[in-house]
C-alpha cells in the first residue's frame, strides 16, 4: 500500500516531535494507519538495539551515551524506507538530528501546554528526566529550553486532551497545506519550456 496524503503519494518520512507526554507515540501510530504508512518508535528502538530500559541506559550509561545512541538510531532509521518515527523529547534538541530531519523528512511539532503534559507524565515513571520531587520545576524549565527549538518543525500542532483522531485530523491537514504548498513552489519556479 503505497502512502498519501489525501490524492498525493507521499514519499518522506514524517517525524513527530515534542516534549515527553505530547502524544507522539498515540498520534503516531494513529497518524501511520490514516496515511499508510508504517510507525516506528525511536525510544523502543533504542531500547531493543541497548537491551535495556532508557531508564536503565540513563541510570547505567549516563545522558550523554543516550544521546549519542539516539542520533545514531534516528539517523540509521531516516535512510529506511518512509514511515512515521515519533522521537524522544530531547532528539529535536541535537543539531545534527534535526539537520538530518529537515533534509529527510518532515517534522511535525505536538504542541502542549504545562497542565495538560503534567497531567500526562505524573502517571507514568518512565520519564528519566522527571524521576524527581520537583516534576513541575524540571517540566517548566524543559519547556522554556526546548520550545524555541521545537518552533522549528516544519509543522506545529496543539496536542489537547480530546480524541487523539481530532489531533491526528490537525497533523493530516497540516501536512497537506505544507505539501501542496511546496508542491506550487515547486512548479511556479520551474523553467518554461518553448
Amino acid at each position: 500500500m503505497n502512502a498519501a496524503l489525501g490524492d498525493a503519494p507521499f514519499n518522506r518520512s514524517i517525524v513527530l516531535v515534542g516534549l515527553m507526554g505530547s502524544g507522539k507515540s498515540a498520534i503516531g501510530r494513529r497518524l501511520a494507519t490514516r496515511i499508510g504508512m508504517d510507525f516506528v518508535d525511536a525510544d523502543a528502538e533504542i531500547e531493543a538495539a541497548a537491551g535495556m530500559s532508557i531508564n536503565d541506559i540513563f541510570d547505567v550509561h549516563g545522558e550523554t551515551a543516550f544521546r549519542d545512541g539516539e542520533r545514531r538510531g534516528i539517523a540509521r532509521l531516516l535512510n529506511q524506507p518512509p514511515h512515521v518515527l515519533a522521537t524522544g523529547g530531547g532528539a529535536f534538541m541535537d543539531p545534527e538530528t534535526r539537520q538530518l530531519i529537515n533534509q529527510k523528512a518532515y517534522s511535525v511539532w505536538l504542541r502542549a501546554d504545562f497542565d495538560v503534559l503534567l497531567r500526562r507524565v505524573s502517571r507514568r515513571s518512565n520519564r528519566p528526566l522527571l524521576n524527581v520531587d520537583n516534576k513541575e520545576e524540571v517540566l517548566s524549565n524543559l519547556m522554556a529550553e526546548r520550545y524555541p527549538i521545537y518552533e522549528q518543525a516544519d509543522v506545529t500542532v496543539q496536542s489537547q486532551d480530546c480524541p487523539h483522531e481530532e489531533t491526528v485530523n490537525q497533523v493530516v491537514a497540516s501536512l497537506k497545506r505544507l505539501t501542496t504548498l511546496e508542491t506550487s513552489k515547486t512548479h511556479s519556479t520551474a523553467p518554461e519550456v518553448n
